[in-house]
Parts: C-alpha cells; structure tokens; sequence
C-alpha cells in the first residue's frame, strides 16, 4: 500500500509540474491542455483495458467523470497565475477539508494520534504559506479551490467497489466527452506546439491515468480522513520539485514545513483507526 502511496503522490506533484511547465514555456494554452491531458489518460487506460481483457462500457461513472472534468479543468485554468507550490497548497487544502468533513460527517471518529498529525501537518502548511509571496490572485485561487474541492469527491468516489483501473479508465472516457464540450466554444482561440503538447501527453497517460489508478487502488485502505491528511505532502513535494524544475527558490522554512506535514502524515496513519473500505460498497 504505501508504495502504491508513494508513487501517486509523486504522479500528483508531477501533474502540478507539467502544467506550470507547459503554461510557462511553451505555446499551449489552458482548454488545449486539460483536453489533451484527458485526451491521453483515457487513451492509456482505454488501452490497458483492452489488453487486459477488461474493456467495459459501464466502467465508473457520470459523477466520477463530472469530477474529473472539473478539477482538471480547473486546475489547468488556475495555474495560469499561480505558482506550483502555491497552487498544490491551495488544491490539496480543499481536498483536506472535503474529506475530512465528509468523513466526520459518516461518523469517522478522530483519535488523539488523529488530531496530533492533523494539527503538526496543517501547521506545517501555514508555515509553507506564509513566506513573503504575494497573495495569489482571487479568482484564480478560488479555481483551485474548487479543483480541490473536486478531487476530493473523486477521490471519495474511489472507495466504491470497482476494480480501480476499470473504474479509472471509464471515468476519463466519460471526463473527456465534458471536457470537449466545454472546449467547442474556444477551439478558435486554442493553439499548442510540439513541447506543451508532450507534456500534456505525459501528465494525461501517466501522471494522470496510472497515477490515478494507483491512488484508487490505495486509498481503499484508508479511512476518509487519512486518505485526505496524506495528500498534504503534495504542496511541499512540489515546492521542492519547482526549486528543481521551474527555478524557485528552496528556504530553509519550506524544508522545516515538509518535515512537519511529512511527520504529521506519519501520525494518522499510524494511528491505528483506519478501516479498510467495504469492496460492495459503492457510497463515497
């Protein structure tokens, strides 16, 4: 489980890398990117399945396509203006809250070791957050906010019973049919090249579609609120992976704040309160 954790958190702060990379350097656009990044997923995964065998029209669902559409609509269109670091910060809090909630609202009863990593891992949050960057521009901010918000419901819907690559691959065929919809009315104004076009193909096929198959088949193990406190070392991965790639800087209070998001993480789930979802299930 915890490689499987391991490897999707590394797909998540490569999504966030590949579309700061693509937005800031190359000639692709917003729409032009989320299109082809579903484009790529469901092309991956469709394949997969064909060759697995497992190829199924009913696979997902409307709700998981929907949310998939939006938050990788979203998020694409929210990282025009804002920073990979700053940008995962604001994603990856909404998913916190919505799960967290969703969860105490089920009845997921919160340890003291619960309630220690939350804390340690939120103040190392707040940390990373407070380093003399400007605040991120409102509208744009809010984008990802409600990217957040989005993953998070995917993220909830993955606890059904469906074999996670098939469920996976069903919702980018259903993703990709929306995101082309709300594409039409820009197809005009889209433009790419060959290098924002590329990165757009790698998050799709395997940040996106592996890494999203690896993140459904794990967060089966977890309860709702450890599966949200886990994804907050996305921010402070990617800060580190935007000092390597996209030239900002690395402070000594960006590593003291990943230590501490890191440590509290460590705590959940080691708290001993988790849960493996029931495989019948099929209510986030």
């Amino acid at each position: 489980m915890y490689l499987r954790l391991s490897l999707a958190m590394l797909a998540f702060v490569g999504n966030s890398i590949l579309c700061r990379l693509a937005l800031k350097q190359t000639q692709i656009d917003a729409a032009s990117f989320t299109l082809i990044r579903i484009l790529g997923g469901a092309i991956v995964l469709a394949l997969l399945m064909l060759l697995r065998g497992r190829f199924s029209r009913r696979s997902g669902s409307w709700a998981g396509g929907l949310a998939l559409a939006v938050y990788a609509t979203a998020f694409s269109f929210a990282y025009l203006h804002l920073e990979a670091g700053t940008g995962a910060l604001l994603l990856f809090g909404a998913v916190q809250l919505c799960m967290i909630a969703w969860g105490a609202i089920n009845g997921e009863k919160l340890a003291l070791a619960h309630v220690l990593g939350i804390v340690l891992a939120c103040c190392g949050i707040v940390v990373l957050l407070l380093p003399g960057a400007s605040a991120p521009p409102m509208a744009y901010a809010a984008l990802m906010i409600l990217s957040g918000l989005a993953w998070g419901v995917y993220s909830l819907l993955g606890r059904g019973g469906e074999a996670p690559e098939q469920s996976t691959a069903g919702n980018f065929a259903r993703a990709l049919l929306m995101v082309g919809v709300f594409c039409l009315p820009m197809l005009p104004s889209m433009n790419w090249d060959a290098a924002g076009v590329t990165y757009a193909v790698i998050s799709g096929g395997l940040a996106s579609g592996v890494g999203y198959v690896l993140w459904y088949g794990a967060v089966r193990s977890l309860s709702r609120i450890s599966a949200a406190v886990v994804q907050l070392s996305v921010p402070c991965l990617t800060g580190i992976a935007g000092y390597l790639f996209l030239d900002e800087v690395l402070t000594a209070r960006l590593l003291l704040a990943s230590a501490a998001v890191l440590g509290g993480i460590g705590l959940v789930l080691r708290a001993g309160q988790d849960r493996p979802a029931r495989p019948a299930s099929r209510k986030i």
